[in-house]
């Protein structure tokens, strides 16, 4: 089975409104093994709608439409699909009661336009919706399905998800799974050559690298007859990516770099103290997005000036006019001082020239990252294109890659 998705609205064609609906519907069907070709967007014209409608079901067997359920005069999806498959708008009873309700909920007088959302085409299924006023529906001829839902995200998403993907999973022989792995410290042209056998000889679970800002992907899909089929066959294959890239592999699936080092530093109750100059906070911030952390992130401090580096974590004048405050003896000294004022066992810091152009002499993208542990001090040096907070980002995600580190060979 294969699908198309049909986003409708003026309002995309012209920027005003990002496509994020399209995003999620294709990843929800990937996860069922449903196969996307073509993704349209087509504005509220009821030429171009059903042109675009039959050019879509002469390539898909289900198209996914997005929009146009609304009351207004422009919103024709519901009725052009209707006419597509010969039929008839009547009205749904409980449709129109949903819709009475809602409008009482909110205390405003319902319109008589409304009632357009309650009339939908005959013998097709209604999905009713608990996020807004109209419902979705799906209409089934022979070999060809078209689902109709409401454009506003937060009425989509969970119609998509509880209604829309039961309904078509019900039509598949087969479940496609996927597993990503994220990979930290090795680029995509690097990964990919230490995966090419696998890729080349590959059939069933396949593997497909991706390329993110601050890091790679490796995302391994099965395709088998239930979930639990799928995750025996992908699980050699993980096995063997794991084994390849060792403690590169930092996380599976949605998890960021920030939440696994909170988690690790909170599963051993170590305690952590940051000092940024470079990253103005953004290590701190990042850390500070995991819930919980409070009970390890003591403080975080941005000494972005030579002054508050001498003040507040005791970094030698005598260091600052030898090596600059962009070295690693500067980022060495930052890191501990953090730790031992604020009394954690770790300090990490960070020091460098995020730009534009080069600073005392450093080249811009020129970043130290400082690491203050059981006693111990560490320094990384770290190298990076882009403008400026592109840099900071990157050493935002560094630094805390580079603690994990230190942290798995310290457990």
């Amino acid at each position: 089975m294969n699908a198309e998705i049909l986003a409708v609205g003026t309002e995309l064609l012209l920027g005003d409104i990002v496509n994020t609906n399209a995003q999620f519907i294709a990843q929800g069907l990937a996860e069922l093994g449903i196969t996307v070709h073509y993704q349209t967007v087509v504005g509220d014209n009821p030429e171009r709608m059903k042109k675009a409608m039959n050019i879509a079901f002469e390539r898909a067997d289900v198209i996914i439409t997005t929009g146009g359920l609304g009351p207004t005069e422009d919103d024709l999806t519901k009725e052009i699909g209707a006419e597509y498959f010969g039929r008839e708008l009547i009205l749904d009873e409980k449709a129109l009661e949903r819709i009475k309700t809602a409008f009482r909920k909110m205390n405003r007088e319902m319109t008589e336009n409304n009632v357009k959302q309650a009339m939908v085409p005959k013998d097709a299924i209604v999905m009713y919706n608990d996020n807004g006023t109209a419902p979705g529906i799906i209409i089934e001829n022979k070999d060809k399905i078209l689902i109709m839902m409401p454009g506003p995200p937060k009425e989509m998403k969970p119609m998509f998800s509880e209604q829309v993907k039961p309904y078509l999973a019900g039509k598949q022989e087969y479940t496609l799974v996927s597993r990503t792995l994220r990979i930290a410290g090795v680029g995509e042209s690097s990964m990919e050559t230490r995966v090419k056998d696998i890729i080349d000889s590959q059939t069933n679970p396949t593997i497909a690298p991706y390329a993110k800002e601050t890091e790679s992907v490796l995302r391994v899909t099965a395709k088998a007859k239930t979930a639990e089929e799928a995750e025996k066959l992908i699980e050699p294959m993980a096995e063997k990516i794991y084994s390849r890239f060792g403690i590169n592999v930092y996380a599976e699936g949605e998890t960021t770099m920030q939440e696994t080092v909170a988690k690790m530093l909170i599963d051993s109750k170590t305690t952590i103290a940051v000092a940024e100059s470079c990253t103005g906070g953004l290590v701190a911030a990042k850390l500070i997005e995991y819930p919980g952390i409070s009970e390890v992130l003591i403080e975080g401090a941005v000494t972005y000036t030579n002054d508050a580096k001498m003040r507040r974590l005791g970094v030698k004048k005598e260091t600052l006019d030898k090596y600059g405050a962009v070295s690693p003896q500067t980022a060495v000294e930052m890191a501990e001082g953090i730790a031992k004022t604020a009394g954690a066992a770790i300090g990490l810091s960070t020091t460098g020239v995020a730009g534009p152009g080069p600073s005392e002499g450093k080249p811009e993208g020129l970043v130290y990252v400082g690491i203050y542990i059981n006693g111990e001090t560490y320094t990384k040096e770290l190298h990076f294109n882009g403008k400026r907070n592109a840099v900071r980002e990157r050493a935002a995600y560094s630094a805390l890659d580079i603690l994990r580190r230190k942290i798995v060979k310290n457990i």
